[in-house]
């Protein structure tokens, strides 16, 4: 396995493990996972057309969403009127982050730490670390937040994946509870009744088991996100004609910072650690 350097101009890197399975990252754009090459099949939906345009934020890959997760249903600094509004889905997605190759377990280390641009938003000393685990037909997230400063620090945490679909009329989806929040419309809905809609564009959170799962009748293939609590929100969230698919393991949903709602504190010097993964199986 390695990491080099796959396009200089994008500054992403490539990491591999055959020339049939290997993903690639941009450390310079909030770390995005831009591409997931299994079995030498596509995984993730990526514009890379947009993705050149740093003006717009990214459509594709895996998304790292940190310090909130969705937007903040507020006019103001939740911390003070010295400091900016957290924007949707925090700041790491926009930041630079460093990384690393892991020798013992051969996995892609990814790093996030506090600096001038984070103290605009967030008053608080962090490490974050995503330990990336690569293997045949699996990528595996080890998520470990550790507050360095003296007071409880609170955390949302989400990873945003979107998924290359044949077309979204060829998708089954199981392992999702009996009903889903309409994160548009903020009301209770019938799961089944929202998800016959995903062709004309959906966006759902559910409380799941810790999995979630669609299947693709056209590519002949299932993809499993295995995401225990407390990272086990799921969001399923699709932008027609776009023919792609978001299953997102989220720890809290919107507005959690404000009206507390399965908001997580880390008490000073502890850390929080999460974990995520996402199988590929076929279908014969």
């Amino acid at each position: 396995m390695q990491i080099k350097l796959s396009n200089k101009d994008l500054g992403i890197f490539v990491f591999q493990l055959d020339q049939k399975n290997y993903i690639k990252f941009c450390p310079g754009r909030g770390g995005v996972i831009t591409n997931w090459v299994s079995d030498g099949k596509e995984i993730l939906y990526f514009d890379e057309k947009r993705f050149m345009d740093k003006k717009k934020s990214i459509r594709g890959g895996i998304p790292i969403l940190f310090p909130i997760c969705g937007n903040l249903n507020t006019s103001s600094s939740v911390f003070g009127k010295e400091y900016l509004q957290l924007t949707q889905h925090g700041f790491a997605r926009d930041l630079q982050w460093q990384h690393s190759f892991n020798e013992n377990k051969k996995s892609l280390c990814l790093f996030l730490n506090e600096s001038k641009k984070t103290k605009k938003y967030y008053p608080f000393d962090f490490d974050l670390r995503i330990e990336v685990n690569l293997k045949i037909n699996y990528l595996g997230f080890e998520i470990t937040i550790h507050n360095k400063t003296y007071f409880a620090m609170p955390i949302n945490f989400g990873l945003h994946p979107y998924f290359n679909v044949s077309d979204l009329k060829n998708l089954e989806f199981t392992d999702n509870p009996l009903n889903c929040q309409d994160q548009e419309r903020n009301i209770i809905s019938n799961t089944l009744d929202e998800l016959n809609k995903i062709n004309l564009g959906v966006d759902l959170l559910m409380y799941t088991s810790g999995r979630s799962s669609f299947r693709d009748k056209i590519f002949k293939r299932e993809v499993t996100l295995n995401h225990p609590y407390p990272f086990d929100l799921g969001i399923i969230w699709s932008d027609p004609p776009r023919r792609m698919i978001c299953l997102e393991p989220w720890t809290s949903p919107r507005n959690s910072f404000v009206d507390g709602f399965r908001n997580i504190l880390i008490p000073s010097n502890e850390s929080k650690r999460l974990n995520a993964s996402i199988q590929i199986n076929s279908l014969t």
